[in-house]
């Protein structure tokens, strides 16, 4: 959709703004006696327990690594009364090594289409009682807990999770840690001063807290700054005056090529499928009916509902997470117009993200969903050892029970701990979403328009937008999204040589920031049976981010995407598309956007083959094998033919947009994975402090700017098998 979005007598540049839990849970309260719940037994008792001495209070282990980086003494203002109540706390397990494996196995047989167990799922129940921890040790773990007056609230039908509510002081008294209030930049929040310890006894089942903090996923919107301007001598002109080219839901159709599904001989439109996208807000769903109306959705049978699943799950009612879920909401069914789109949301709690309450009740009911959305960020680091068990398990049950998880993978380029709405560089080296780096859902990247940069808008945009604000023409060369001036088409824009002189230079000032779509290794998972051997792919051992992309950037080079959230309480405006202020206001980027675009399409391909297809990343890279190859060769007819810088046009016949122009390099400063030749000065994000190995560059085949890049939605759905 095409707009006028810059003053015609100033330089303006768009930058980015800077456990109520279910009783769908294995239940445990069937005694009515806070302390001595009932623990439904395995189906199969035959998994041995692994604890086995008995617990001793006076021989303690401390659960390592489970204080969270910002319960720092700069900002500790000291103890919570004894009395806060602490509700809905999750205390992962663990399973053996062997049972991990086994279940592991058990998936990839329900994956292949070679196997006599291919799309035969699991239930929450089979995985409890087939690959759970032992009833023993579950029973013992509660029995703990009720000793020091927690109230264990239920267990997980996966037999993983452990819900309990409790008091700071109880909580003292069984961990011996204390809960600290921290002052952090004007925001208050709860954390454990120090590591929880437990009796050395329960450390074979115990891994620890998902979290003992309120320090909650960020959302991975990007929205842009209006009205900016920075002095430019001499600068090149190409951005002044340049009109918005937005995407909506017909343009992402064309340019990705979703147009003929919908005109097939049976209309592959997304019919009979559901999609949910996890949230922790309500939302107006005024806003979701204007938006399908206002771009020629609203003539499709797609519905919008929303829910709040399980009995201890708490309506969160509207807050300022609004606009995230309202995004989610409204693109999960764009481009899977018939489909039907679930909002499930649950309150936050003091120590719990409420979409993962919601995810995980969904799970743990009779009949899951097929497809999940999350459009959250956390850091692994920050997420810690209890909570990054807590994530795999619970997509690995989603991976189990069949259904497909798309998470963004941040927005904060290769630097994944710093916050791309406040950073101005990077202190915290090259880090992974941890909510979105497990080897059991995919990893949604972002992109950006190459076009503006290219001076070729014409070719790709017209200057009018139809009755459902279509105005792309045709597929849009795409460089990775970076906002910052690592950018290479940034600086080479600009005229400069490096990112490094970029910069260091007055220029270059106005584009410090860490903004772009997210790609790095992994610190924790090993890398996935099915993300070897595609060209690109490094040697590395460790899973890696993003898997797949698609266009996400916020207005950088006069790309953003539509949305509507009209709620003014919580920043909303209008959703009035023929007004240019209204409209800028409901756009913006982000991989926010990619998670629930990809599970759109997820919805197409699942009516197209008849059913859930559990996590679709083995079809990915085996797709993208047979289009590039497992190693490189310049002239290797696949690479080329899908390159999306070619001149000659992409091939009808690829899969996969191969982005190979472009990085998502950020400026940096400090000794965390930052080469700095000049001490004082801002460095580069790199591998190494010694040498500059910049993170990222995109590249031939897979990676970590785009993933395996972008798609043709209908050589996807029609190649899957």
């Amino acid at each position: 959709m095409a707009f006028d979005r810059y003053s015609r007598h100033a330089r303006w540049f768009a930058l980015p703004m800077i456990l109520a839990l279910s009783g769908l849970l294995r239940s445990t309260a069937a005694t009515g006696q806070a302390g001595s719940p009932a623990v439904a037994p395995h189906t199969l008792p035959r998994i041995p327990p692994r604890i086995v001495d008995a617990v001793d209070e006076s021989k303690l282990v401390s659960l390592s690594g489970q204080t969270h980086p910002l319960a720092a003494a700069k900002y500790d203002e000291g103890a919570v009364s004894d009395s806060l109540s602490l509700e809905h706390m999750f205390l992962q397990l663990r399973r053996s090594p062997e049972l991990d494996a086994a279940l592991e196995r058990s998936i990839a047989e329900r994956e292949n289409p070679q196997s006599g167990s291919y799309h035969q799922w699991l239930t929450a129940d089979e995985i409890g009682a087939d690959f759970g921890p032992a009833q023993q040790d579950i029973e013992t773990v509660v029995t703990w807990l009720s000793s020091h007056g927690l109230r264990v609230n239920a267990v997980s039908r996966n037999g993983m999770t452990i819900d309990v509510s409790g008091t700071a002081g109880q909580v003292r008294d069984a961990f011996h840690t204390q809960i600290h209030q921290y002052n952090v930049e004007g925001k208050r929040h709860i954390a454990n001063a120090g590591d929880p310890q437990i009796p050395a006894a329960l450390a074979p089942t115990v891994v620890g807290f998902v979290g003992l903090h309120n320090f909650m996923p960020r959302s991975a919107l990007a929205k842009p700054v209006r009205n900016f301007s920075f002095p430019c001598n001499g600068c090149p002109s190409g951005l002044d005056d340049v009109p918005q080219y937005d995407e909506a839901p017909a343009d992402l159709a064309t340019i990705y090529n979703v147009t003929p599904l919908y005109h097939a001989k049976v209309p592959i439109t997304g019919k009979g499928q559901t999609v949910v996208v996890l949230e922790d807000t309500d939302v107006n769903p005024v806003d979701v009916a204007t938006f399908r109306k206002a771009f020629g959705l609203s003539s499709y049978s797609g519905t919008f509902t929303q829910i709040h699943p399980g009995a201890g799950c708490i309506d969160p009612g509207v807050n300022g997470a609004e606009g995230e879920a309202a995004l989610d909401a409204e693109w999960a069914g764009g481009v899977a117009p018939d489909a039907a789109v679930q909002l499930a949301s649950c309150a936050d709690t003091q120590t719990n993200f409420g979409a993962l309450i919601a995810a995980q009740n969904l799970l743990d009911s009779p009949n899951p969903p097929p497809i999940m959305s999350l459009s959250y960020l956390q850091c692994e680091a920050d997420i810690g050892p209890g909570g990054n068990a807590y994530i795999n398990s619970l997509w690995q049950q989603a991976a189990g029970e069949g259904v497909s998880v798309f998470v963004a993978a941040g927005d904060g380029a290769a630097a994944g701990c710093d916050d791309a709405n406040t950073a101005t560089y990077a202190i915290s080296g090259v880090a992974a979403n941890g909510l979105a780096s497990t080897p059991y859902n995919v990893a949604t990247g972002g992109t950006d328009f190459l076009d503006t940069f290219a001076g070729t808008n014409s070719t790709y945009w017209t200057s009018t937008n139809s009755a459902t604000g279509k105005s792309a023409i045709s597929y849009v060369p795409e460089i990775p999204w970076n906002d910052s001036c690592g950018s290479n088409a940034l600086y080479i824009y600009f005229g400069y040589s490096s990112g490094l002189s970029f910069c260091n230079s007055s220029l270059g000032a106005n584009f410090l920031n860490v903004t772009g779509g997210s790609g790095a290794p992994s610190a924790i998972y090993p890398k996935p049976w099915w993300q070897n051997n595609v060209v690109g792919v490094p040697n590395d051992g460790r899973r890696d981010l993003p898997d797949v992309s698609l266009f996400a950037s916020n207005g950088f080079w006069g790309h953003a995407i539509l949305f509507c959230m009209s709620d003014t309480a919580e920043g909303g405006s209008p959703c009035d598309y023929n007004n240019d202020t209204d409209t800028l206001n409901n756009s913006a980027g982000g991989t926010s956007f990619t998670a629930p675009q990809f599970a759109s399409i997820q919805a197409l391909i699942n009516q197209k083959v008849g059913g859930p297809q559990g996590n679709p990343d083995s079809i990915f890279y085996k797709l993208a094998k047979a289009e590039f190859g497992s190693s490189y060769h310049p002239d290797q007819h696949g690479l080329w033919a899908c390159n999306e810088i070619q001149t000659s046009g992409i091939s009808a016949s690829c899969i996969f947009h191969d982005v190979t122009l472009g990085n998502n390099v950020v400026p940096c400063y400090g000794t965390n994975n930052c080469y700095d030749p000049s001490a004082g000065l801002y460095g580069l994000l790199s591998t190494s402090d010694l040498s500059l190995l910049q993170a990222y560059f995109a590249a031939a085949g897979w990676d970590f700017t785009s993933g395996l890049g972008s798609l043709n939605v209908t050589n996807l759905v029609n190649s899957w098998p």
